[in-house]
């Protein structure tokens, strides 16, 4: 008997201080391949009293493959929004928005919705799984979209669940795992498709200390021995010290941040 990934049509769904980094503006990379790159990008929002709410006001933006960069600063300052952005969820309303050196601008939905399912992995703080299946299919899920044979995305996804201490929870559905469960398994779908960018918003505030550590570990191992770029937006500033690079968006802008000093995520 066929599994529901099998019989059921697929939807398209949708890293503070270190030497060396704060010399660097924050547009700026290694000289390396630049996986994900933001030129002037200016997203705003007009609310229902008709006032114009200017999110990100022209933000530049590199980040190199195997480069982890995090971004802090207060709620609503749209770190958020920034990932969205970057990852194709929303279009800037000017400027332009490069993955792999293509403008997601230039592209059409179908395009654009191949772009992220190939090139983009996204694991948000709530863990969006398809609640009709498995973690196995919902691992599998962005490989079967990308075109991988269902034996190698089956395989894959057994690996991936394994690393992060799910291999017994396979056939369990989302309704039958705890939330730290059901955000791993969100980690594993992230990484199905060896995303050339790695976008993480808040990943592990639902998690105990020891099973966030881990999700970190394996999100560094990923950007350092696979070559993905990581944009890691967190409150934890210990977690956002282990990138490569800490800027924070403050009145629409990217900045260097300068260290521990009060007030930093204000």
């Amino acid at each position: 008997m066929s599994s529901p990934a099998e019989r059921i049509p697929l939807p398209e769904h949708p890293a503070l201080t270190v030497p060396g980094a704060l010399e660097r503006p924050a547009a700026t990379a290694p000289a390396a391949e630049i996986a994900v790159s933001a030129r002037g990008v200016r997203k705003h929002y007009v609310g229902g009293d008709g006032r114009t709410l200017t999110v990100l006001a022209g933000v530049d933006l590199d980040v190199a493959r195997g480069e982890a960069v995090s971004v802090i600063g207060r709620s609503g300052s749209g770190k958020s929004t920034l990932l969205h952005v970057l990852g194709g969820l929303d279009l800037p309303n000017a400027g332009e928005v490069f993955v792999g050196g293509r403008s997601l601008r230039s592209l059409n939905e179908e395009e654009l919705a191949r772009v992220r399912s190939r090139s983009i992995g996204f694991v948000f703080q709530f863990h969006h799984l398809l609640r009709e299946f498995t973690a196995l299919e919902n691992v599998m899920m962005p490989q079967l979209i990308a075109g991988v044979s269902r034996r190698e995305a089956r395989d894959r996804a057994r690996e991936l669940l394994a690393s992060v201490g799910l291999e017994e929870r396979t056939t369990h559905k989302p309704a039958e795992l705890s939330g730290g469960e059901q955000q791993r398994v969100a980690v594993a779908r992230a990484l199905a498709n060896r995303p050339l960018v790695l976008l993480a918003d808040e990943p592990s505030g639902n998690l105990d200390p020891e099973t966030a550590e881990a999700m970190h570990d394996e999100f560094f191992r990923v950007c350092r021995d696979e070559g993905a770029a990581l944009v890691l937006v967190t409150h934890d500033l210990a977690l956002a010290a282990r990138a490569g690079r800490v800027l924070r968006l403050h009145g629409g802008h990217l900045e260097p941040a300068h260290g521990p000093e009060p007030g930093l995520l204000e």
